[in-house]
């Protein structure tokens, strides 16, 4: 049983003390003033009121007064006034009013906090399963596209004749490109690793579960300036290095890139 605090304790031992003494004192105009009492009291309905009258009136045209005294004890008891010997009720709160005590939940049983259950979905079969159609789908497309399609490839190569302007693939073209500007082991060690480093940290730094991408700024920022700094080589090293892989305007001198 949940304890009671000790103010509750005191004040219902108050409110038993002041009764037992307001018990024993005479009553003899309390039942005369009990109506007067509970027709002042706004809380008290008006047909009760009325009815309380009328028993009044036949206890004094000829009755005896006790009917009406327990009408007004009645009503007294409704409205939770004070009983007519004038004692305060038991578990009597601020102004008198009488409360019903339930029990007392501690704060702590109020303030725990449970995770909430999250919807979770199985790998497999739900996720690879997906995964494993669209990669056939991919493959078949491919496959198809292929035999109709014929890949765009130059002649034989001569070993003997070295190409002008010699690129390297589209996807490593922007290492070439860093090779141009910086040392060998700053553009092909120093960069590169720094760049995989951070892209490998950003779920260690960036710990927000929500999918929303106001929500998720720095992962944000971080693969949209890796993105930008690579493409802007890629797109650099494709279409503006011309023979000897010097700078050269494409509107100019042309485009000296092919697949």
């Amino acid at each position: 049983m949940t304890e009671i605090p000790e103010h509750l304790l005191k004040r219902a031992q108050a409110a038993r003390e002041k009764a037992g003494a307001d018990s024993d004192a005479p009553a003899g105009g309390a039942a005369a003033d009990t109506g007067d009492a509970a027709a002042a009291d706004p809380r008290i309905p008006a047909h009760l009121l009325e009815r309380s009258k009328a028993r009044k009136a036949a206890g004094d045209g000829g009755g005896d007064g006790g009917g009406a005294v327990a009408v007004q004890e009645k009503v007294a008891s409704v409205v939770g006034a004070a009983p007519s010997g004038g004692g305060v009720p038991l578990a009597a709160g601020p102004g008198g009013h009488t409360q019903r005590l339930l029990t007392v939940v501690k704060s702590g049983s109020i303030q725990e906090t449970k995770a909430t259950p999250v919807d979770k979905v199985h790998t497999w079969p739900h996720l690879l399963v997906v995964e494993f159609v669209a990669a056939l789908g991919c493959l078949s497309f491919l496959f198809f596209f292929s035999v109709f399609v014929n890949a765009p490839l130059l002649e034989q190569a001569n070993i003997n004749e070295t190409p002008n302007p010699s690129k390297a693939p589209w996807y490593f073209l922007g290492l070439q490109e860093l090779l141009t500007m910086f040392h060998p082991m700053v553009a092909g060690v120093t960069i590169p690793g720094v760049g995989l480093i951070a892209l490998m940290l950003a779920p260690y730094i960036d710990k927000n579960p929500s999918n929303k991408p106001e929500d998720r700024k720095f992962a944000t920022s971080l693969m949209t300036v890796h993105l930008m700094f690579w493409a802007v080589l890629v797109i650099i090293g494709s279409f503006f290095r011309g023979p000897g892989f010097n700078f050269t305007l494409p509107w100019r001198d042309g485009i000296f890139f092919e697949l």
